[in-house]
């Protein structure tokens, strides 16, 4: 059943994913990629890391693209026009998908231990809030930090763009 759950979850992120790159309207763009990060967080949930799946609701699907559907508001973004399509550029880009699929799928078939199944993961001892926590903090709280100043620099200077002049 779970195995079941975690394909259907798949490719409704892969779909999602891919409504994300085709659509043209910004809002529907916003609205699939909160749909994929909803459909990530139930893979996460199928492969016993739910307090992963919790946080991605909340921080990516919840705040960020809130922010996002916000930033897309204030800008007044509207739908892109069809443009011709670009004959090299689509030959090139689905010769990079081909290539880089050929690859994925000589790597899988190279790898033995993908039949095996995988042993029963011994009881943890802390929990995983503790556990994370503990990584996030001590081992990577420079780029946590780093990344708190990029997310303030990116909304100050979207609020500096989308001011209007005061002439």
């Amino acid at each position: 059943m779970l195995l079941t759950a975690f394909w259907f979850f798949a490719s409704l992120m892969i779909l999602f994913g891919l409504s994300v790159v085709l659509l043209r309207n910004p809002v529907s763009c916003a609205m699939s990629l909160v749909l994929c990060f909803i459909s990530l967080a139930a893979l996460f949930v199928t492969l016993d890391a739910t307090f992963i799946g919790i946080i991605q609701v909340l921080v990516y699907a919840g705040a960020v693209m809130v922010l996002f559907l916000f930033i897309i508001m204030l800008l007044d973004l509207k739908a892109e026009k069809s443009r011709r399509l670009n004959v090299g550029a689509t030959l090139g880009g689905t010769l990079v998908v081909a290539g880089f699929l050929a690859l994925l799928v000589r790597v899988i078939h190279s790898l033995p231990s993908l039949s095996e199944p995988l042993p029963e993961l011994p009881a943890s001892q802390a929990s995983d809030v503790k556990m994370i926590g503990f990584t996030l903090f001590h081992s990577f709280g420079l780029p946590f930090e780093v990344v708190g100043v990029l997310l303030l620099s990116a909304t100050v200077g979207v609020v500096v763009l989308s001011r209007k002049s005061l002439r």
